[in-house]
């Protein structure tokens, strides 16, 4: 097929290459969603010069390249494969891997195989074993159990060491002090020749609480940061009109008032003011609409927006650090942190419970003390204290329901991502929806002027693209076979041509086909091209999620104000339009300051802030990667009619967390009087606390039979 070039393309001047170098490259994809699209991407590049070896890892939407390729070979590649790509700056990115996890895991592990071969050897004393014996297992015992408890112990000694440099005390501060007092005298029972010694409840406290923390970081573990995602969209790279010639150099070198040239599919690097009489421009990270949207010379421009039409100029009007993007990135960044401070159910009980179990210890010990003056004694029923009022089933409670309640939302098709999600998102009394993309997809219909062996093009076609609108097509139109189709070429932001019998035939916008109109058409060959009439109809269940909430809610998009006023008549919720990212942002804070916890429901870089802002926050698994990891819970399947029992779920796990704190307190009732007076040894204390945490565990799992 032959192409002639653009008049507006040999009018730029030629840009200066810059070579390749082998390097690590990450980019963004946002439209895989199964193991056959890893498997394309992957075997498509494979066989690309330059490409060493690529990975596509689909939990993150993510793309990796190492070899010597440029960023817009790799781009160009991907896009004839069909799938949308967006760069992302690989140094953002790092640390994103989980070696906190890693590291719970593995001192999770070690106590569990010591107290274990500990445990085996008491068997020994707690049989009646005397002298030598006895001491030799006492002996054999400290030589496991204390390095383990110095290594396996780290997080709660680190965690209590900067609670008390600060003057404040926290749950693992009495943790902490029954690990070190218990392991501490044990030592002192081994060397002087004592009866008893209790290494094996040292462990087994240390491998339970182990236990909680690792399943609190597992409920925590999806989240990462959404301003970073979006630091990372920024182009790194922009091209520089100077003389007349075209000199490559980093965005963050740009100063106001230079030329910068924006390449047909590539991002405006930095905000300006548009040089050239005409821009075509896909402005979905402000608004929300995947419509093209023209501009006219003498418009300002902002950072992020991608170009759809030839190449233009801008006069740069602010750099970098002043940018649209990177505003919406300090913003949302501002709100995560917001959102990250808030304080957990078990934190907030930490601030009572941790004081008075000191205080109780440790006029357990002046008492005895005084009574017998057997210091040693005393101590050992202070330890037993500590250790029976150790909030073991206390630091159990919320993560062994949160966890349950996770994965009892992720069968029905939620990924929760934040550690307090569940906790906000039952305390929320006000919902916000998004339009396009949330509650509503697109529609396309075929209009009857076209032949059934034209509308077999167009699906033909439409099954070729990633983009939501052929997607959309080719899924209404499943029912009409696709006409065999050769030679089939997308172009970035434009639509996707192809040859049937020797005559070129093309679907994208009508602008491209040289038509008048800016929607979706279809071009055969020199015949004129016809207009596809694309409308937007409700997503599955959006009627059923919002007439389930027992909330008041309503809807804030980007969209014009018809489109918003027909959705408002059709679903008899209120409807806010052409909401900038600002302007939701804004809203909920307004909403905020009246005394509401508001839930925002979105999917675009539009609704970002919103998302990041909001007391909580849910976002579809096509959203963007900006958009998902400001969610606190992504939706993993196209219905959304099960929204109301993420709710009902998040409110019955907060119920089943009070309980747990409940049973942990009767527990304490009654242990605490017998372990002041005397009659429960360390030992025994540390069975009594495995006791109250298996009951713990057990009342979390009734989460799992919520409907």
């Amino acid at each position: 097929m032959s192409t002639i070039a653009c008049a507006a393309c040999t009018a730029v001047p030629p840009v200066q290459e810059i070579p390749p170098v082998d390097s690590d490259l990450q980019f963004s994809l946002p439209g895989i969603h199964c193991a056959a699209c890893i498997a394309t991407i992957e075997r498509g590049l494979a066989g690309v010069s330059g490409v060493r070896d690529a990975r596509v890892n689909l939990s993150l939407k993510r793309l990796s390249i190492k070899g010597s390729i440029s960023p817009e070979n790799v781009e160009k590649a991907v896009h004839d494969l069909g799938y949308d790509i967006y760069p992302l700056d690989a140094n953002t990115l790092k640390g994103s891997e989980d070696l906190a996890g890693k590291d719970l895991l593995m001192r999770l592990g070690v106590a569990g195989f010591a107290m274990m071969n500990v445990m085996l050897m008491s068997v020994a004393t707690w049989s009646g074993a005397e002298g030598a014996t006895r001491d030799l297992f006492h002996l054999v015992s400290s030589i496991i159990a204390v390095p383990v408890v110095a290594y396996s112990g780290q997080p709660f000694f680190k965690s209590a060491a900067k609670a008390l440099r600060v003057a404040r005390l926290n749950m693992d501060v009495p943790i902490s002090l029954a690990i070190l007092l218990a392991t501490g005298m044990s030592v002192y029972e081994s060397v002087s020749g004592g009866h008893h010694a209790y290494f094996d409840a040292a462990l087994s406290l240390t491998f339970f609480l182990l236990i909680g923390r690792y399943l609190d970081h597992r409920s925590r573990s999806a989240a990462r940061s959404a301003a970073t995602e979006l630091a990372a969209l920024e182009v790194q790279t922009s091209q520089r009109v100077v003389d007349g010639r075209v000199e490559t150099l980093r965005t963050t070198d740009l100063a106001v008032g230079d030329i910068v040239r924006v390449a047909i599919g590539a991002r405006v690097p930095v905000d300006g003011q548009l040089i050239s009489d005409h821009a075509l421009l896909d402005r979905s990270f402000l608004t929300g609409e995947s419509r093209a949207s023209d501009a006219d010379q003498g418009e300002v421009l902002q950072a992020g927006s991608v170009n759809l039409g030839p190449p233009f100029e801008i006069e740069v009007t602010q750099v970098a650090q002043d940018s649209t993007l990177r505003r919406i990135a300090d913003l949302v960044a501002t709100a995560e942190s917001g959102k990250n401070s808030y304080t957990a159910l078990a934190d907030r009980a930490a601030q009572i419970y941790a004081p008075a179990v000191h205080l109780l210890a440790l006029a357990t010990f002046l008492g005895w003390w005084a009574f017998t003056s057997d210091i040693r004694l005393a101590m050992n029923i202070a330890i037993a204290v500590l250790i029976i009022t150790c909030p073991c089933a206390l630091g159990l409670a919320v993560p062994a329901v949160s966890t349950t309640a996770i994965g009892r939302l992720f069968k029905a098709g939620y990924l929760v991502k934040h550690a307090t999600a569940l906790e906000r998102l039952a305390q929320v009394d006000h919902a916000i929806f998004d339009k396009t993309g949330t509650l509503t997809v697109p529609h396309v219909t075929l209009p009857d002027t076209l032949t059934p062996t034209q509308k077999q093009i167009c699906v033909a076609l439409a099954q070729s693209s990633e983009h939501p609108i052929a997607k959309a097509l080719a899924q209404q139109e499943s029912d009409i076979p696709p006409a065999a189709i050769t030679d089939i070429v997308e172009h970035k932001g434009q639509g996707l041509a192809a040859m049937v019998e020797g005559e070129t035939v093309k679907l994208g916008n009508g602008r491209w086909l040289g038509a008048s109109f800016h929607g979706l058409g279809f071009a055969q060959g020199s015949q004129p091209a016809v207009a596809l009439n694309v409308d937007e109809t409700l997503r599955t269940g959006a009627r059923d999620a919002l007439d389930g909430l027992t909330i008041p809610a309503e809807i804030v998009t980007g969209d014009v104000p018809d489109r918003a006023e027909r959705l408002e008549r059709e679903l008899g919720v209120p409807v806010t339009a052409l909401a900038s990212p600002e302007y939701k942002h804004a809203h909920i804070q307004a909403e905020t300051s009246r005394g509401r916890r508001v839930l925002m429901v979105g999917d675009g870089l539009n609704d970002t802030i919103a998302l990041a802002s909001a007391h909580a926050s849910i976002a579809p698994a096509t959203a963007l990667d900006a958009a998902r990891n400001a969610a606190d819970v992504v939706l993993l399947k196209e219905d959304l009619s099960e929204l109301p029992l993420v709710l009902a779920i998040a409110q019955m796990s907060t119920r089943l967390s009070v309980q747990n704190f409940c049973i942990a307190a009767a527990y304490n009732c009654v242990a605490i009087p017998v372990a002041i007076a005397g009659y429960a040894t360390p030992l025994a204390a540390a069975l009594a606390m495995s006791f109250s945490s298996i009951t713990v565990l057990l009342n979390a799992q009734r989460v799992r039979f919520k409907t």
